[in-house]
């Protein structure tokens, strides 16, 4: 069956529909844009049609474009990949320009056949592309609905027409947050922002759709008539101007400079502005090509985009029957065990909140309340969605109420001991079925399950604070762990609506092990006499959300004093601690990062970071000349990157989609790289073992080559051309 399918009612209006066989929401395939372009021009070339409508068969429109099309564009030509992606580029412009010109006299603009936008649902992406190239878009009031374009958050942007036509119909100013920030609407505010033009009720939007067709529009778009003028000015009128002086300043400032997608999009519009529209286009396809030949927009889509959605369908599920969670009982009702309460109440799920004193189990319910008290004031939630979730949450100090839980969530104090307890005494009343999992982010789990009378059922879900916020949750197998607990565990995080990643044991897991030495890098930077602000920044500038400094801060430095007094206890000569005595130096200084508001950077007394506090120079001398840029920053990749392929070796890590998903989403590994093994790829082997020897030769073997990419460099192969 066709993606799409046209039948003329008996008003003469063809009805386009657009129904991808099985798939739960549209998206669009080269087999796709031939089958719309044959329907638009048998819709045209009959004189007893009178108008059309693009609709959709499912309750929504359609979520974007299979990105897999980008890479058959690409393989399609050969050596001249960017010739290919043009030359599909400008053939999906010609559809979508026939849509939007509909039969029309190019010199006099008469005639023309009006086509509608019929939207039940969301329409993201080149499913609101589509959209914008109709001369009216109606859609289905319905709050849930998203509206927008976010291609920008996967590395690229819109590059169907989309960041044209937006920016014509709307003006850059108003077009930007849309398009740069990739800022999606509820209908009722896409309407206002004047994407579309109609919200109407469910039952109504056919019958309005073929109102306005048959009601014989004009519908000839402004930017095609003479004497058009852009919105808020062109790049050449005074009040234009000063709005893309102000757009290249922000794009620099929030991506400095790393992130491709951005530069190209603004280039685009600037460029396009100032000629006719079709021209314009042209600009578009160009930029947007370059984008896509650009290796940072590849990885990105690819680990953002292929790979992340793989592991929310459960790439690495065991063979093993269903396993959705009803019951989840979490001990421990602190910041982390409230906010997997809020995650699990949200996502439908009965849980019991345990503490031991029974106003700590309200206050970690009250984290509910509190979030959802948010979302009122933002009136994105109603007080009977309110009272529901809460409904979800028994908060109690009774541990006879998880009699019934299928899953145990352990967030207990981090200490071997503790946790011990606290295992012994809930297997003793929960049932044999139920999953017991600790929520450490340090011990090894294989250790911890020496307290559990089944260990095959006892396994590690590493939650990432603040848990509400953060996409990732590692599961980590221990040495016993059986694939039931693993499943039960992969099913859970999809519940709600998460990001899973599975590695095997080993102390710090996957995501510990490779940021604490992009921390302890940055304080031997310090150390050496590296001013701090040339530290952060050379992070920053390189992609890094945080620099090291600001995330010890972050994570309290109080933590970072425990897990190297930890680490050093369990490794013994074999521990570095070099970069130690500036962390324990500053505990005894009692500055513990933001939440005592003094770190490595001052605060205001509401915490709001202000500056890098002077007592670092004057305790760390800065050195009269200072490093090179793109040695610190390779210096603070490496120490991750070499992290990351040392636990692919060892067998901690699985999958190198893991490996990637889980850098970008659990500590904000430069996602402009795709992540460590895409970073390592983009470089090639052969130049990442030979910097690991120069990186190694100055600075200490924490930089030596592993042995596997060593082995890969010396035959030249890639990662994703390795481990595919």
């Amino acid at each position: 069956m066709a993606d799409f399918t046209m039948k003329i009612d008996a008003d003469g209006v063809a009805i386009i529909t657009w129904d991808v066989l099985g798939k739960s929401m549209n998206v669009l395939s080269l087999e796709g844009w031939d089958n719309l372009d044959m329907c638009i021009d048998a819709a045209l070339s009959d004189d007893d049609i009178k108008g059309m409508i693009i609709t959709s068969g499912k309750d929504t429109f359609a979520g974007g474009m299979d990105l897999n099309v980008i890479a058959k564009m690409k393989a399609s030509a050969g050596d001249n990949p960017a010739k290919g992606l043009m030359d599909g580029l400008m053939k999906s412009h010609a559809i979508l320009r026939k849509i939007e010109r509909a039969g029309m006299d190019p010199k006099t603009n008469k005639g023309g056949k009006p086509i509608a936008a019929a939207l039940p649902g969301t329409a993201l992406g080149i499913g609101l592309e589509i959209p914008l190239a109709c001369h009216r878009i109606f859609v289905v009031d319905n709050p849930k609905a998203k509206i927008g374009l976010p291609e920008i958050l996967v590395g690229i942007f819109p590059g169907m027409g989309g960041t044209t036509r937006l920016v014509r119909k709307l003006g850059a100013m108003v077009a930007s947050p849309l398009l740069l920030e990739g800022k999606i609407n509820d209908p009722k505010r896409a309407m206002q922002a004047g994407v579309v033009d109609e919200v109407v009720a469910a039952n109504e939007l056919m019958a309005k759709a073929k109102a306005w067709v048959l009601s014989g529009p004009k519908i000839v778009k402004s930017w095609d008539e003479k004497g058009y003028k852009m919105p808020g000015g062109e790049p050449y009128h005074p009040a234009g101007f000063m709005t893309f002086v102000g757009a290249s300043a922000m794009v620099n400032g929030k991506t400095q400079g790393v992130y491709p997608a951005a530069k190209a999009l603004l280039s685009a519009v600037y460029e396009g502005a100032m000629v006719p529209f079709d021209t314009a286009l042209r600009i578009e396809a160009r930029w947007f090509t370059n984008v896509l030949m650009n290796p940072s927009s590849e990885a990105m889509i690819r680990s953002l985009f292929i790979n992340k959605e793989a592991l929310d369908k459960g790439a690495n599920r065991p063979d093993v029957a269903d396993q959705t969670v009803k019951k989840v009982g979490v001990l421990g009702a602190g910041m982390m065990g409230a906010g997997i309460s809020l995650v699990s109440a949200l996502a439908g799920i009965e849980v019991v909140l345990i503490d031991r004193e029974q106003t700590s189990s309200d206050t970690g319910k009250s984290y509910t309340s509190n979030y959802m008290d948010k979302g009122i004031a933002l009136k994105k939630v109603t007080a009977e969605k309110k009272a529901k979730v809460l409904s979800m949450i028994t908060a109690t100090t009774d541990l006879n109420a998880l009699k019934g839980c299928d899953l145990i969530i352990e967030a207990v104090f981090e200490d071997v001991s503790v946790k011990a307890e606290m295992t012994k005494k809930v297997e003793a009343i929960v049932g044999d079925d139920c999953i017991f999992a600790t929520n450490t982010s340090t011990l090894p789990i294989t250790e911890l399950a020496k307290a559990s009378m089944r260990a095959d059922k006892f396994i590690g879900i590493h939650f990432f604070s603040p848990v509400d916020k953060m996409a990732l949750v590692e599961i980590i197998r221990g040495r016993e762990t059986g694939d039931l607990a693993v499943a039960k565990s992969l099913d859970f995080v999809r519940q709600i609506r998460k990001t899973p990643i599975v590695v095997n044991d080993e102390r710090f897991f996957y995501a510990n092990r490779c940021i604490l030495p992009y921390v302890n890098e940055g304080l031997r930077m310090l150390q050496e006499g590296v001013t701090p602000a040339l530290i952060e920044n050379a992070a920053k500038l390189v992609g890094m959300p945080l620099g090291p400094l600001q995330l010890t801060d972050e994570t309290s430095i109080d933590l970072g004093v425990k897990i190297a007094k930890a680490t050093k206890m369990a490794m013994g000569n074999a521990y570095d601690d070099t970069a130690d005595e500036l962390i324990f130096w500053m505990a005894e200084e009692g500055r513990l990062g933001r939440k005592t508001k003094a770190g490595f950077y001052n605060y205001d007394e509401k915490g709001k970071r202000l500056y890098l506090w002077s007592g670092l120079k004057e305790r760390y001398t800065p050195s009269h000349e200072q490093p090179n840029l793109v040695d610190l920053q390779h210096r603070l990749l490496f120490s991750q990157v070499l992290e990351a392929v040392r636990a692919l070796e060892e067998g901690v890590l699985m999958d190198i989609r893991e490996g990637d998903v889980g850098a970008i989403l659990g500590w904000g590994f430069s996602p402009w790289s795709g992540g460590p093994f895409s970073w390592l790829d983009i470089l090639g082997t052969p130049y990442a073992a030979a910097r690991c020897d120069e990186l190694n030769k100055v600075y200490g073997n924490r930089f030596e080559c592993p042995a596997l990419l060593r082995e890969m460099a010396s035959e030249n192969q890639s990662f994703y051309g390795r481990f595919r």
